[in-house]
């Protein structure tokens, strides 16, 4: 098996293990809507019925067929299912999938508060360590300071240098945990975040979610 598709059953489980209304780390949603959500963005077929009438509120609609523990199960295996290769989705594969689907189990995981992070195998460590560091500069690219990404191991990456008036922020964490802090997620990230107070405060302010 790839890593997405590893990643997509540990998230499946992750679904599974929660209650439809459980909160996650993605601002008004519950376990219910994260749910829908990953259905609707790899099955066009699913979308365009639950857009049918329009695109606004269409994860909202597909969330409200999964309120009672029926609905949320049958929603929870059509996400765990592989899409079909018709799916722009399935065309992806590790290079979007892995992260996604990282970031969300851990949505779900600590939508209700702080919790272990989880022993993550040194290859899937090294696949989210190479995805961060490609997607971290388009991430960060209008904040001031500069941003250093350093590995319990030692090993850094400079992923955005700073502008003028502004020296460098780093951050240390395991992958996992930068992962999160750099998607936004930083306020549930076990992260330390060293440097210059109003520099640390702009990297604090872009990454820390409501």
């Amino acid at each position: 098996m790839t890593w997405h598709e590893i990643e997509r059953d540990w998230l499946a489980q992750a679904l599974r293990t929660a209650q439809p209304d459980d909160p996650t780390l993605c601002e008004g949603w519950q376990a219910r809507h994260l749910a829908a959500h990953l259905v609707l963005r790899e099955r066009p077929t699913t979308a365009a019925s639950a857009v049918r009438g329009g695109l606004r509120g269409a994860t909202e609609r597909l969330a409200d067929e999964a309120t009672d523990a029926e609905g949320y199960a049958r929603l929870v295996d059509t996400f765990a299912a592989q899409p079909g290769r018709w799916s722009p989705r399935a065309w992806v594969g590790d290079a979007v999938n892995t992260a996604e689907f990282f970031l969300h189990t851990e949505d779900v995981r600590r939508g209700a508060g702080p919790v272990e992070p989880r022993e993550l195998p040194a290859a899937l460590v090294d696949v989210l360590w190479s995805q961060l560091r490609r997607t971290a500069p388009l991430r960060l690219r209008r904040l001031g300071p500069g941003v250093v990404l350093v590995r319990p191991d030692d090993v850094r990456a400079a992923v955005h240098g700073p502008k003028a008036g502004h020296g460098s922020v780093v951050l240390r964490g395991e992958v996992g945990e930068l992962v999160l802090a750099v998607s936004g997620r930083l306020q549930a990230a076990g992260v330390r975040v060293d440097g210059a107070p109003q520099d640390v405060a702009e990297v604090r302010d872009l990454l820390t979610g409501p």
